[in-house]
């Protein structure tokens, strides 16, 4: 999953960075209001994480410019200001949850991941459970009839993106978009590797390959 880290304090970012990358996120980051109001069009981000008080252009008015450009990236705000009025205007304007600061970097990833789920019609379960499969985020692990299946980091994160997109139709290109931030170079055999990887663990039937198209996750139903 792609984040869009919209953030002016360099301490903060350089925090929450290697955070969420050792989480399985791919991260952009911008520091400014006007580059975040265009750049959420240009890149297919799955979650924007938006500072309110940013230069340039508020948070606040970062997020209603993109809701009145018809943009449905979920955003979770992030703010110094604990006013209940401006949680509100948040909420009003379009942001899916807030989190003040200070706050625990755990309490930021579950949030995100709740959010991530909420928008891909699911629960907020503490496992992902799709297709007969059930994947462990903090652990980055996915159950397999009761038996725990270890992942490398990569595998975690295309997993976690085909179990969010089931039965959806993925192209190459897409998979590497949702997959990479914007500096990672992109092996062009990546996605082939770590798809055979996560059959030869989960069953061949898993990640369906549509010649000329792309990748359908099915899970325990294409075995």
């Amino acid at each position: 999953m792609r984040l869009l880290l919209v953030e002016d304090s360099v301490d903060l970012a350089d925090q929450l960075m290697p955070l969420l990358r050792d989480n399985g996120y791919a991260v952009d980051w911008l520091a400014d209001g006007r580059d975040a109001a265009v750049r959420a069009h240009d890149e297919p981000f799955d979650l924007a994480i938006l500072d309110l008080g940013l230069p340039g252009l508020d948070g606040l008015q970062v997020l209603k410019r993109w809701r009145d450009e018809g943009l449905t990236l979920p955003v979770l705000i992030l703010t110094a200001r604990d006013s209940w009025a401006e949680r509100v205007d948040g909420l009003r304007a379009g942001a899916d949850d807030y989190l003040t600061k200070p706050f625990h970097p755990e309490e930021l990833l579950l949030r995100i991941q709740a959010v991530l789920r909420r928008s891909h019609g699911g629960t907020n379960q503490s496992r992902l459970a799709v297709g007969g499969l059930e994947l462990e985020e903090e652990r980055q692990t996915v159950w397999l009839d009761d038996r725990e299946v270890a992942l490398t980091g990569a595998e975690f994160r295309m997993l976690r993106y085909f179990m969010l997109n089931p039965c959806r139709l993925l192209s190459k290109a897409a998979l590497n978009e949702h997959l990479y931030d914007g500096e990672s170079e992109r092996d062009s055999n990546v996605v082939e590797v770590h798809i055979n990887r996560l059959r030869r663990k989960l069953g061949s039937g898993v990640i369906q390959t549509r010649r000329g198209q792309g990748y359908l996750f099915v899970g325990r139903d294409g075995d």
